[in-house]
């Protein structure tokens, strides 16, 4: 296409339609997805034999999306094969989370990476996993995948806030073959609230520093069978480093309609707005050491809007046989002007001399802006069926999914530090450097089965997806002055199997054994130069965990689990992420060995109540194990000691082995840890540790530093978080005061792009009133 092709206004029409082909399957729901209510306790298996002629309305909790729960908090432990964790309203409620990223901190397995500082994009990673973006876990909302492109493009730059979120499931056993593509690391299930049987409203007010405001107002209320909540947040936030500020708005609907017979309709809305004076690039070892907070980019700015929604309807009122069909469709706007994209660009616009450098940064020198559109589609229906017999209990499940997704994406580089739109011809980088339109159409269907007999219980499963990835480029290459086009295709099967046994009651050992898999991007299989397939596999591993749990009322549960996972092939960034040249790459084998220890135990009677909440994870192996190499410069054009992928072109690079050496980002060892005291009034004061342990930020573990502030040691760090909570009154109001990084401790917690401090101290107040 031609370099005059205009920003934004005319691009192609976005996706309208999105291809429909037929699928059939059988399948095996986990058992959640016919779970009691949250404020039963858990059943034993011969009362859930009782209950299986219990209608599934009187199951499931009013204003809940049939079918979507991945845990469920009244699943019975003796029928999940593999860990799980769930963070219940009260952990959240008490603990005044403000960010995703501090409450999955609380589940063992799982570490967070901070990005900016206050959770807007959270890095999440799972057993030694690379957390960047999250980009090897399933995120879902109330089942449904929210990332902005779940096949094509799993980076999490859209996550929902967390104040609206009633608890969070985190799956990470062989029950994943369910919710795919994803399989490598977990699902990760954020749950609305259930719409109320009665009018209930909540209003939560919060301040603090570093101009933190958050409001939350939500209203719910059921009139006959139909019901409706409604749920607004608005949060404000300085940010964690200078020249940094961030405005969010998000407004949620969820209306359930009772149909004909036994037939129910449930519909979710929601419009997510966020707007960040916000930079993408670290800094250098000697920015950091003058200032660790600084940003010198603070023309640079975030905008993403999202506007999605799902219908669920449902088909059969009883547990023994129900279809819920849920479609679900969401668009995606983001645009990310900037003047660098990592450490080693100051700026990125230095080439030209009308800039030159950092001297000229807010006058003369231009931005890059990096344009995103997205249109997301599918449709999953999911027939559950189950058959009591004689001494056994036999659950099925079945669903197909069908899913689309096109991406608009456009780089282009504007004149000025604020620039919004393409520079002017003289401009020696403006224009337009890259305009893509890349497509994903998958296929998906699922088998499980789950035989239940006395104290045993077995799931097998199999998941198979197969997609068709295309990619475009509009514009001119050597060759081909108007762009050239690729596709491919790729299939895979995941096939999962998992046992408990449950030893007495409230003792469950249990046991699991499925294939992970998470598809290539179209960008890193098909060259936007040729059109040709590039030589990267998919991510293929084979997952594997052995574990216990006991729990004694609500009071007191413990899960152990010993967990490995062998990666035939880990795709890895071979670059920094998101930055010029930035680029995924085979790692090959990888291998990764740990355990997990989760506790939750509270003294139960007396005034005062004792309580201790623990999540700890220890990861010995997490390395390379096939041939792999790296290369470290020896010249000062490269620097000294400087790691890089792949070879100079003059080879004067020293190629090095890092077989055996420790995966990047994956600490050894993880712990979040609280203690605290309740009284019987509901007052409570709590104070938490999480601890992190060091990290290697490249493949060959140096100890060299590199100017850029992307090569050396993380070292371990520990904070400290105090909470008091106190209810004002018997009338449902309440106040708080939270205080994060209790010490006010400056900690590196990325050098991917360049050096990233972590979250300064924060003090927070807030008030909620629940009528």
């Amino acid at each position: 296409m031609p370099s005059s092709h205009a920003v934004r206004s005319a691009r192609p029409p976005r996706c309208r339609r999105c291809p429909l082909a037929a699928a059939c399957c059988l399948a095996v729901a986990l058992p959640t997805l016919a779970a009691q209510p949250a404020s039963q306790p858990r059943a034993p298996l011969a009362a859930l034999r009782r209950d299986t002629t219990r209608r599934a309305d009187s199951t499931r909790a009013p204003g809940q999306l049939p079918g979507v729960s991945v845990v469920g908090e009244a699943t019975p432990l003796d029928r999940i094969p593999g860990s799980v964790a769930v963070i219940s309203p009260e952990q959240l409620r008490r603990s005044r989370v403000f960010s995703t990223q501090e409450a999955l901190r609380k589940v063992a397995g799982v570490v967070v990476r901070d990005d900016e500082g206050f959770g807007a994009r959270p890095n999440i990673g799972i057993r030694g996993l690379n957390p960047t973006r999250s980009t090897k876990v399933l995120l879902l909302e109330d089942g449904v995948p929210i990332t902005i492109a779940p096949y094509g493009d799993n980076a999490a730059y859209y996550h929902p806030p967390i104040e609206r979120m009633e608890s969070v499931e985190v799956l990470k056993g062989a029950g994943q073959v369910l919710y795919g593509p994803h399989t490598v690391g977990g699902v990760i299930n954020y749950r609305t609230p259930a719409i109320a049987r009665t009018p209930t409203a909540t209003l939560s007010l919060s301040g603090g520093t570093r101009g933190f405001r958050t409001l939350r107002a939500a209203a719910s209320g059921t009139v006959g069978e139909t019901g409706l909540l409604a749920d607004l947040v608005r949060r404000e936030t300085l940010g964690a480093r200078e020249n940094t500020r961030t405005t969010v708005d998000d407004a949620s609907v969820k209306l359930r309609v009772p149909l004909a017979g036994s037939q129910q309709l449930t519909l979710r809305g929601s419009l997510f707005r966020e707007q960040s004076q916000v930079t993408y690039a670290g800094l250098t070892e000697a920015e950091y050491a003058a200032n660790p907070r600084q940003n010198p980019f603070a023309d640079d700015a975030f905008d993403i809007t999202r506007l999605g929604g799902a219908v669920a309807h449902q088909v059969g009122a009883t547990p023994q046989r129900r279809l819920v069909t849920t479609a679900y469709a969401h668009t995606v706007q983001r645009d990310w002007w900037r003047q660098s994209s990592s450490s080693a660009q100051r700026p990125n616009d230095r080439s030209d001399p009308a800039c030159g450098g950092m001297a000229n940064l807010r006058t003369t020198c231009g931005n890059e802006g990096r344009l995103r559109d997205y249109v997301v589609a599918g449709v999953e229906p999911r027939l559950a069926w189950q058959r009591l017999g004689a001494r056994h209990l036999l659950q099925l499940d079945a669903g197909v999914r069908l899913h689309h997704e096109v991406q608009e994406r456009q780089q282009v580089n504007g004149g000025t530090p604020r620039a919004r739109t393409v520079g002017l011809p003289g401009d020696v980088n403006a224009g337009i450097v890259e305009d893509n339109r890349r497509t994903t159409l998958a296929h998906a269907a699922f088998v499980q089965a789950r035989v239940v007999a006395g104290a045993l219980s077995v799931t097998t499963g199999v998941r198979g997806e197969a997609m068709r990835l295309t990619r475009l480029n509009r514009r001119p290459v050597p060759g081909h002055p108007e762009g050239v086009a690729g596709a491919t295709s790729l299939a895979a099967l995941i096939p999962g199997v998992g046992a408990t046994w449950t030893v007495r009651p409230g003792i469950t050992l249990f046991t699991g054994l499925h294939r992970g898999f998470s598809p290539p991007r179209p960008e890193d299989i098909i060259s936007n130069s040729t059109g040709g397939v590039v030589e990267l596999d998919p991510e293929a591993s084979w997952n594997s965990e052995v574990g216990a749990r006991w729990q004694r009322g609500t009071a007191w549960q413990l899960e152990a689990t010993l967990f490995s996972m062998d990666f035939a092939n880990q795709v890895v960034p071979a670059s920094i992420a998101g930055g010029v040249g930035a680029a995924l790459t085979n790692a090959g084998r990888t291998r990764h060995r740990g355990a997990e220890l989760s506790v939750q135990a509270a003294a139960e009677g007396g005034a005062f109540r004792p309580f201790v909440e623990l999540a700890a994870t220890w990861l010995p192996v997490a390395r390379y194990v096939g041939a792999r190499w790296a290369y470290v410069g020896t010249t000062a054009t490269d620097g000294v000691g400087k790691v890089f992928l792949e070879p100079d072109a003059a080879r004067t690079r020293t190629r090095v082995s890092v077989t055996g050496n420790r995966l990047p980002y994956a600490p050894t060892a993880t712990l979040t840890s609280t203690v605290g005291v309740r009284h019987r009034d509901g007052a409570e004061l709590r104070v938490e540790l999480v601890a992190v342990g060091a990290q290697a930020s490249d493949p060959v573990n140096t100890r060299v530093l590199a100017a850029d502030g992307q090569q050396g040691p993380i070292a371990a760090n520990a904070l400290w978080n105090a909470t008091a909570n106190v209810p004002l009154g018997r009338t449902g109001l309440g106040g708080w005061v939270a205080v994060k990084n209790l010490t006010d401790r400056t900690v590196v917690v990325d050098r991917t792009r360049g050096l990233l401090p972590g979250m300064p101290r924060l003090v927070l107040l807030g008030v909620s009133q629940r009528w």
